[in-house]
Protein backbone atom coordinates (compact mmCIF):
# COMPACT_ATOMS: atom_id res chain seq x y z
CA UNK A 1 0.00 0.00 0.00
CA UNK A 2 0.68 3.40 -0.91
CA UNK A 3 0.04 6.37 1.44
CA UNK A 4 0.10 10.22 1.39
CA UNK A 5 -0.04 11.89 5.05
CA UNK A 6 -0.44 15.68 5.42
CA UNK A 7 0.52 18.11 8.12
CA UNK A 8 1.01 21.47 8.77
CA UNK A 9 -2.29 23.13 8.33
CA UNK A 10 -4.59 25.51 10.48
CA UNK A 11 -5.41 28.84 11.32
CA UNK A 12 -3.79 31.95 10.03
CA UNK A 13 -3.82 35.71 10.35
CA UNK A 14 -3.87 37.71 6.61
CA UNK A 15 -0.23 38.41 5.62
CA UNK A 16 1.13 35.13 7.34
CA UNK A 17 2.84 32.29 6.53
CA UNK A 18 2.38 28.47 7.26
CA UNK A 19 3.90 25.63 6.17
CA UNK A 20 2.35 22.05 4.37
CA UNK A 21 4.33 18.54 4.49
CA UNK A 22 3.03 15.64 2.57
CA UNK A 23 4.93 12.07 2.96
CA UNK A 24 4.51 9.56 0.82
CA UNK A 25 5.21 5.43 2.33
CA UNK A 26 5.16 2.30 1.63
CA UNK A 27 5.68 -0.13 -1.34
CA UNK A 28 6.98 2.94 -3.38
CA UNK A 29 9.46 2.16 -6.72
CA UNK A 30 9.59 5.75 -8.25
CA UNK A 31 7.87 9.11 -7.89
CA UNK A 32 6.84 10.96 -10.90
CA UNK A 33 5.42 13.73 -9.27
CA UNK A 34 4.18 15.48 -5.68
CA UNK A 35 2.07 18.13 -5.51
CA UNK A 36 -0.60 20.17 -3.89
CA UNK A 37 -4.15 20.78 -4.89
CA UNK A 38 -6.68 22.95 -3.06
CA UNK A 39 -10.67 22.79 -2.88
CA UNK A 40 -12.25 26.06 -1.76
CA UNK A 41 -16.16 25.98 -0.17
CA UNK A 42 -18.18 25.62 -3.40
CA UNK A 43 -15.28 25.78 -5.52
CA UNK A 44 -13.92 23.18 -7.89
CA UNK A 45 -10.50 21.48 -6.72
CA UNK A 46 -7.52 23.75 -8.35
CA UNK A 47 -3.82 22.86 -8.55
CA UNK A 48 -1.84 24.89 -6.25
CA UNK A 49 1.91 23.39 -7.12
CA UNK A 50 3.76 20.53 -8.41
CA UNK A 51 7.62 19.53 -8.12
CA UNK A 52 7.97 16.94 -10.41
CA UNK A 53 10.62 13.73 -9.77
CA UNK A 54 11.07 12.02 -12.67
CA UNK A 55 10.84 11.61 -16.39
CA UNK A 56 12.30 14.49 -18.89
CA UNK A 57 10.92 17.56 -17.01
CA UNK A 58 12.74 16.22 -13.68
CA UNK A 59 13.20 19.55 -11.07
CA UNK A 60 9.99 21.00 -12.70
CA UNK A 61 7.96 23.31 -10.74
CA UNK A 62 4.65 24.73 -11.45
CA UNK A 63 2.74 27.09 -9.83
CA UNK A 64 -1.00 28.55 -10.22
CA UNK A 65 -0.85 31.87 -10.98
CA UNK A 66 -2.84 33.28 -7.90
CA UNK A 67 0.21 31.98 -5.82
CA UNK A 68 3.21 32.39 -7.59
CA UNK A 69 5.90 34.58 -5.80
CA UNK A 70 4.05 33.81 -2.63
CA UNK A 71 4.17 30.23 -2.20
CA UNK A 72 7.23 27.79 -2.86
CA UNK A 73 6.83 24.10 -3.15
CA UNK A 74 10.04 21.59 -2.18
CA UNK A 75 10.63 18.21 -2.37
CA UNK A 76 13.66 15.91 0.36
CA UNK A 77 13.88 13.00 -1.90
CA UNK A 78 15.43 10.89 0.62
CA UNK A 79 12.31 11.25 2.66
CA UNK A 80 9.63 11.25 -0.10
CA UNK A 81 8.41 14.60 1.43
CA UNK A 82 7.54 17.30 -0.55
CA UNK A 83 6.79 20.99 1.36
CA UNK A 84 4.69 23.70 0.81
CA UNK A 85 5.98 27.07 2.24
CA UNK A 86 3.21 29.83 1.99
CA UNK A 87 3.57 33.64 2.61
CA UNK A 88 1.82 36.70 2.12
CA UNK A 89 -1.20 33.99 2.98
CA UNK A 90 -5.04 36.06 2.56
CA UNK A 91 -8.56 34.70 3.01
CA UNK A 92 -8.73 33.56 -0.68
CA UNK A 93 -6.10 31.23 0.42
CA UNK A 94 -8.56 29.54 2.69
CA UNK A 95 -9.06 25.87 1.32
CA UNK A 96 -8.37 21.94 2.17
CA UNK A 97 -4.97 21.16 0.93
CA UNK A 98 -4.98 18.06 -0.67
CA UNK A 99 -1.40 16.34 -1.48
CA UNK A 100 -1.13 14.58 -4.37
CA UNK A 101 1.28 12.27 -5.94
CA UNK A 102 1.95 10.05 -9.17
CA UNK A 103 3.74 6.65 -7.65
CA UNK A 104 4.40 3.40 -9.27
CA UNK A 105 4.14 1.07 -6.69
CA UNK A 106 6.75 -1.90 -6.34
CA UNK A 107 6.22 -4.63 -8.58
CA UNK A 108 4.18 -2.56 -10.74
CA UNK A 109 5.00 -1.24 -14.07
CA UNK A 110 2.87 1.99 -14.52
CA UNK A 111 2.38 4.77 -12.34
CA UNK A 112 -1.11 6.10 -10.46
CA UNK A 113 -2.21 8.80 -8.86
CA UNK A 114 -2.39 9.13 -4.99
CA UNK A 115 -4.06 11.42 -2.37
CA UNK A 116 -3.80 12.59 1.40
CA UNK A 117 -6.61 12.97 3.22
CA UNK A 118 -6.91 16.91 2.99
CA UNK A 119 -5.60 19.43 5.97
CA UNK A 120 -7.59 22.60 6.52
CA UNK A 121 -6.40 26.19 5.88
CA UNK A 122 -7.98 28.81 7.39
CA UNK A 123 -6.88 32.49 6.60
CA UNK A 124 -8.41 34.96 9.14
CA UNK A 125 -8.89 38.91 7.45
Amino acid sequence: QVQLVESGGGLVQAGGSLTLSCAASGSISSINYMGWYRQAPGKQRELVARYTSGGITRGETNYAGSVKGRFTISRDNAKNTVYLQMNSLNAEDTAVYYCNARIMKRGETFFRDYWGQGTQVTVSS
